[in-house]
């Protein structure tokens, strides 16, 4: 598994799987032990998908050594403010069942960041978390938060896919390092997106599926990508992007598919209102 340097120093693989909304009723356990076979070793969850233990489960039974896996998990906002993201904190690593967490993230861009960003980063001081970063937030809500921070964030977490580049937040980022990881980076099955004819040229050249042409475009660009899938031949079909490389001339292509338009605008309050509805616990 190709990786990636953060602006930590640490080192994160370049393709990870995603468990969003993959129930725990064993099937997020089945889903990642099936992956885990498969070669992947970045795993994402978070607090508000609520199968952090099933992601657990499935680590614990690999029998790979705990080094070798990189985990992601993510703050919820009930948990937000300084004195609630520490308890989140623990009750994340007690979930999935593990003494640190790899990459730990503020989901959402809303409410009392700056007391949870201040306990991500003590976090890190005692160990419990190896780097930390940020999901949902555009260049105008970084701004906000970074006068906050003594940590520059590691990752931040977009919905990112080549009709929805992020090229500005991305060439924004990279001033200070901060890598750009890919939520819905196949589109969430976006038929125009899986079905373009450019693309499709492209799979058909290369001996692959349009998704994999796409994972290999975000690889290239320096994006980390976590797709979804619980299928085995998806989930196998996924990380076999490895054995190809897109031309430079292709990548300009796919560049010009961006539309600049996403499902989701963090930006807009009235998410806040409704997603603070969401309880992972009593």
């Amino acid at each position: 598994m190709n990786k990636m340097k953060l602006n930590d120093g640490t080192m994160i693989p370049s393709l990870g799987f995603g468990v969003f909304m993959v129930p725990d009723d064993g099937t997020c356990e089945q889903a990642v032990s099936t992956a885990l076979k498969a070669g992947y070793r970045l795993i994402d969850t978070a607090a508000v998908y609520m199968n952090e233990c099933g992601v657990g489960k499935a680590i614990a039974a690999s029998g790979i050594s705990r080094e070798e896996i990189y985990i992601t998990s993510k703050l919820w906002m009930q948990d937000y403010g300084y004195e609630e993201a520490k308890k989140g904190i623990n009750r994340s690593l007690a979930n999935l069942g593990v003494e640190y967490i790899d990459l730990y993230l503020l989901h959402q861009p809303y409410g009392d960041t700056a007391g949870a960003w201040k306990a991500l980063e003590e976090g890190v001081k005692e160990g419990k978390i190896k780097s930390i970063g940020i999901s949902n937030h555009t260049i105008g809500l970084l701004q906000k938060l970074m006068p906050h921070m003594s940590i520059i964030p590691a990752v931040n977490q977009m919905e990112c896919n080549p009709f929805f580049q992020q090229t500005e937040l991305h060439k924004y980022m990279q001033q200070y390092g901060i890598r750009l990881e890919a939520w819905f980076p196949l589109g969430h099955g976006d038929e125009k997106l899986l079905d373009d004819e450019r693309l499709l040229g492209l799979a058909e050249k290369y001996g692959k599926d349009v998704g994999q042409i796409i994972l290999r475009w975000h690889l290239q660009e320096g994006i980390i990508a976590i797709p979804k899938a619980t299928s085995e031949s998806h989930i196998k079909g996924n990380i076999n992007i490895f054995d190809f490389n897109l031309t430079e001339a292709e990548m300009a292509m796919i560049r010009t598919l961006d539309t600049g338009k996403g499902t989701h605008n963090p930006e807009d309050m009235s998410n806040a209102t409704s997603l603070a509805q969401l309880k992972v616990h009593d």
